[in-house]
């Protein structure tokens, strides 16, 4: 987790994972939350299932500019033929299975 960061979890998985350098632990969103959490305690993915719950609650009006003012400068979902909506519950499905 990030300290001071409500979605520490989350932003903990974008910054890590989903950055320039992404493809040493893989090339699709599957492979990059797999590789994220292959060693992960299932408290701690419970964790960055509920920041996800709870960006996504916090910002229903605003989500995409949320995202990208705090994630932008690292990651744009876009360019992996995601919405910030369809990235996160992709994450979520991924994380739940």
């Amino acid at each position: 987790m990030v300290d001071n960061d409500k979605y520490g979890y989350l932003t903990g998985l974008i910054r890590s994972r989903f950055h320039e350098d992404f493809d040493i632990f893989g090339n699709s969103v599957e492979e990059l939350v797999s590789s994220y959490i292959e060693k992960m305690p299932k408290s701690e993915i419970d964790a960055l299932i509920s920041d996800i719950d709870s960006f996504k609650a916090d910002f229903p009006d605003t989500l995409d500019s949320e995202f990208n003012e705090r994630y932008g400068s690292q990651f744009d979902p876009v360019l992996w033929g995601h919405t910030t909506a369809s990235f996160l519950d992709e994450v979520k499905r991924l994380l739940s299975e």
